[in-house]
């Protein structure tokens, strides 16, 4: 009964999550000045193929908006698609050579604050960016998570526009959405048995299918334009649907060195990428799973390798598919290879219908999906753990929101790094003074940074001094504070400072 009972919440999680990433495929593909099929093939890669390769129990992966900008630089610079395409599957050449020399082990490096920072900072972007999405404003793609808008707008100004160009049809059908999906929240429904097997994500689109199909034989006014609803190219049979496949030309694979170049800056920006994610994921999920971060790499690499040969653009695991997953319940990864065979399937047999599907529905149901990522709750758990903690993590949060993920979080790294050097300074040198008997502890590893620290403590040294400055908790002393301490002895003997090092040694370590 429980492996029913799981498998039944990894099929309904997997839906959740195909409805999230439909839009988000197609919005990406657009945005990266890609064949459209493009984002859905990579969706579909990403799901199934590393779906099974993957150690993530949760973790789901696809196109990500990270990328855009680089994919439709590059596919200028490259001359075709078809030659960037050969940077795709050599990209995922180097995500395997990553996993197996084990580089999967710099996600160990994000701090918690930084991660926390980055998850609440994206459901606040999901959130801003769905809003205009939930009142008709669909010039900006679906999943656009940077600040700088292409059409001209940013994520703040975007919002300010709806009571000017907003769709009656889109906003009554965003409102039910959001309203529906609120209610299926509720205590009342999940007592009820029979209505909680029923994804709320689901019911939400069928509300919307039906809507729209309302409104197009009744009102003109509410009628919903082609750019309100998702847009998925259509087969009529077998063949026109894969005659959207598309494949790498490797003509010139070993004298273009813009290949190799742009496979490189791939490789390293969506590695980068899936392992902050695999962080954040594994933050997110109840079990508190920790996935192994080499075996990923592996499993990106064999994604952007079959993504590539079959006209794909770049994937990486993707925290707004991931966290959705995680919200919907999900109990294994068969929620993430259900997500990419729904994908396939319906991309080849019911195009139809889901492009019947508005754009606002699947806005309300990325808006839960952000504000369960954003809850105040977090903000305040994170301001009790201290300033230590909160303030790397507000400023990730707007540091991100206000630029895009990457950039974000390397100011948020540095940001932490600052407060951790600055905890360490304080703590690593005590000075106690008792009359004109002087004990300075090194109390950890002292490097360079902690001279000035040093250097202060010593000029409060006096004529009389006796001085203790004692080593032996301090692991690791480095050459610049051993020389220090060498010359400070040799030179107070003048100053009637009688000084002793103990257990002083140069790069010393226990």
């Amino acid at each position: 009964m429980d492996n029913k009972s799981n498998l039944l919440k990894d099929a309904n999680a997997g839906l959740v999550v195909f409805l999230v990433a439909l839009p988000l495929c197609l919005g990406i593909a657009l945005a990266s000045g890609a064949p459209l099929f493009s984002g859905i093939i990579a969706g579909i890669v990403g799901g199934i193929i590393v779906g099974m390769f993957s150690g993530s129990r949760f973790g789901v992966s696809g196109p990500a908006a990270g990328l855009t900008v680089i994919v439709a630089t590059s596919i200028q610079q490259l001359g075709s698609y078809e030659v960037f395409l050969t940077a795709v599957v050599l990209a995922g050449v180097f995500q395997l050579i990553l996993g197996t020399i084990k580089a999967g082990f710099v996600a160990y490096f994000f701090p918690n604050s930084v991660i926390k920072g980055m998850l609440a900072a994206i459901g606040i972007i999901i959130i801003l960016k769905q809003i205009p999405h939930a009142f008709g404003i669909d010039t900006d793609f679906i999943g656009d998570e940077s600040f700088l808008q292409k059409d001209g707008e940013n994520t703040i100004s975007e919002i300010f526009n709806i009571l000017r160009v907003f769709h009656s049809g889109a906003l009554l059908i965003g409102l039910i959405s959001i309203l529906t999906l609120v209610l299926w929240e509720s205590k009342y429904v999940k007592k009820i048995k029979f209505l909680n097997q029923i994804p709320g994500a689901l019911l939400v689109v069928v509300i919307g299918i039906g809507l729209k199909l309302y409104f197009d034989s009744s009102s003109e006014v509410f009628q919903l334009k082609s750019e309100h609803l998702v847009n998925l190219p259509v087969s009529n049979n077998f063949a026109q649907y894969f005659s959207f496949l598309r494949f790498p030309d490797f003509t010139n694979i070993l004298s273009n060195a813009s290949i190799w170049k742009t496979a490189l800056v791939i490789a390293a920006v969506a590695s980068l990428e899936t392992l902050l994610c695999v962080e954040a994921t594994d933050k997110l999920d109840p079990s508190k799973t920790i996935t192994p971060t080499n075996k990923e790499l592996i499993a990106q690499g064999v994604g952007n390798i079959f993504s590539g040969l079959i006209g794909g653009i770049p994937i990486t695991q993707v925290i707004v598919r991931s966290s959705a997953n995680i919200q919907a319940e999900a109990k294994s990864k068969k929620s993430t290879i259900f997500h990419g065979i729904l994908l396939l399937s319906s991309s080849l047999f019911i195009p139809n219908v889901l492009n019947n599907i508005p754009l606002a529905s699947l806005a309300a149901i990325l808006l839960l999906v952000g504000y369960k990522l954003a809850k105040p709750s977090l903000f305040k758990t994170t301001w009790n753990e201290g300033y230590v903690q909160f303030f790397p993590f507000l400023i990730t949060v707007l540091a991100v929101i206000f630029s895009d993920l990457l950039i974000g979080i390397g100011i948020g790294l540095l940001i932490s790094l600052g407060f951790i050097l600055n905890t360490n300074f304080r703590n690593s040198i005590t000075f106690v003074k008792d009359k004109n008997y002087i004990l300075v502890k090194l109390n950890k590893d002292i490097f360079f940074f902690n001279k000035p620290q040093l250097m202060k403590i010593i000029e409060e040294f006096k004529n009389g001094d006796i001085i203790t400055i004692d080593g032996t908790k301090a692991k690791f002393i480095d050459q610049d504070i051993y020389l220090t301490l060498i010359e400070l002895k040799s030179n107070l003997v003048n100053d009637n400072i009688e000084i002793e090092l103990k257990n002083i040694t140069l790069n010393k370590t226990i």
